[in-house]
């Protein structure tokens, strides 16, 4: 040992260089273990073992097939959403778990709030009043909303002052007194009118006079009022399944591209003309069963949304729309339903080009785009509300570029019977075709509730 130092002590350069050296060979000779380590261990009998390297999604996709979910499922509301609202809003919400292709769902709408005059009421004269003409027999277009002790507006009909003789400011408001075994309205006015000695008639009232209910005012001693349900109304829906198939052959695969195109981007470009289809389907659909003779077996078809609103909106199309129409188009959207105060307004370019032309007043104000549910949209406020306005490109598909329509996206429900997923089909082991294929499905349908917080907004005929 002491002759070992010495050496090393007079040949310190030369030792320092071997050292080094030896030092790298251990290294290199180290790194080749490790990169020999780096397979998989064949002595597992359940899954796979690797070790040496660490786990990446490259490292998970070539020994286990499947365990990262593919892009096409988990972000499929990314693809395209502005070229499909509905779809892309009802799936952010989430999907309902339907047990069977047949939907039973229920829906309900609040109490209607107006009706119309049916048949006019004429005052009678000076010379011929009688105390009758105190108490009315009237006849609405809807007398089933309306209850004994209820008070009712009479809008555009302006009552009278204690006096009765001088027009008031408010207009007309009767109280029914009771309710003919034929539905008729017997009332008193409030604020009614003085003809010759009689105080307190009821004045005449023309035709489609609009009548809104208002409180009901009962008497002191009162202990019982009119009974009030609401029950919901039994709907079905039919689940459609929606299929697409995308293939590429072998050779395809392997051949040499000028572009990076592989086959995530033919699903995607599936994908999204699968949800386009969807899209006009959930919109436009008709409810139906069919039966297949070729195949022997039964085709479900779901209803579209738009079929399933309460409310309806004409506008004239040979005119410019207006503010004011804008206004009035928004009062009906919000009013009556009991939704929500926020709304989406999609349509056609034509009807959007309407919207877009309109000038701004403090009235209603047009605010800059923002992004929800995935979406663009542009945001117009009234008094009434808010609409989120987006051109939905089905309309111009359809052949309705000068139709809307305008939707409560808190009252839309997906159903799925059997959720978005793919599948790979291996035609090669079936001996069908040396390709590699993929086929998309989804069993679903959409459902309104409260369809009256829902409206279509269409172009007047003729």
């Amino acid at each position: 040992m002491k002759k070992i130092f010495e050496f090393i002590k007079k040949n310190d350069v030369w030792v320092l260089l071997a050292l080094v050296a030896i030092t790298l060979v251990i290294a290199y000779m180290s790194a080749d273990a490790s990169c020999a380590l780096a397979a998989v261990i064949p002595s597992a009998s359940v899954g796979k073992i690797v070790s040496g390297e660490p786990l990446t999604r490259s490292l998970a996709a070539r020994h286990s097939d499947g365990l990262i979910k593919s892009a096409i499922d988990d972000r499929i509301t990314k693809i395209r959403p502005m070229s499909t609202p509905i779809d892309q809003l009802s799936r952010w919400a989430g999907a309902r778990k339907a047990d069977s292709m047949v939907v039973d769902y229920y829906s309900v709408d609040i109490k209607p709030t107006k009706a119309t005059l049916s048949v006019a009421y004429t005052e009678p004269s000076a010379s011929a009043v009688t105390s009758a003409a105190q108490k009315v027999t009237i006849t609405t277009s809807n007398n089933d909303i309306f209850e004994v002790s209820e008070t009712l507006l009479v809008q555009g009909v302006k009552g009278y002052e204690a006096d009765g003789v001088t027009p008031a400011k408010s207009d007309l408001v009767l109280y029914i007194t009771s309710k003919e075994e034929n539905g008729n309205l017997n009332v008193y006015a409030i604020n009614g009118k003085k003809i010759g000695s009689i105080e307190g008639c009821v004045p005449s009232i023309p035709a489609s006079s609009t009548l809104i209910r208002m409180g009901r005012a009962a008497t002191e001693l009162d202990v019982q009022t009119a009974q009030f349900e609401a029950l919901p109304v039994k709907e079905q829906n039919n689940c459609q399944i929606f299929k697409i198939q995308v293939e590429q052959s072998t050779f395809q695969k392997i051949a040499a591209k000028n572009v990076p195109w592989d086959f995530s981007d033919s699903e995607e470009a599936a994908i999204y003309d699968m949800r386009l289809g969807m899209e006009k389907t959930f919109m436009f659909g008709v409810k139906n069963t069919l039966y297949d003779s070729r195949k022997k077996e039964n085709v479900m078809l779901t209803g579209g949304i738009w079929w399933q609103a309460g409310k309806e909106y004409e506008f004239d199309p040979s005119k410019e729309l207006t503010q004011n129409d804008l206004i009035d188009m928004m009062k009906e959207a919000f009013t009556g339903n009991g939704g929500n105060k926020r709304k989406v307004l999609i349509g056609g370019s034509d009807f959007i080009g309407r919207i877009n032309k309109l000038d701004v007043t403090k009235v209603i104000s047009a605010e800059d785009e923002f992004v929800k549910w995935g979406i663009d949209f542009s945001e117009i406020r009234s008094k009434f509300g808010k609409f989120y306005i987006l051109y939905s490109e089905v309309f111009d598909d359809c052949g309705m570029s000068d139709y809307g329509f305008a939707f409560d996206p808190e009252f839309i429900t997906r159903w799925a019977h059997v959720p978005f997923g793919h599948q790979k089909l291996d035609l090669k082991s079936a001996g069908i075709r040396n390709t590699d294929a993929v086929v998309m499905t989804e069993a679903s349908c959409l459902t309104l509730r409260y369809p009256a917080a829902h409206m279509r907004i269409v172009p007047k005929k003729g």
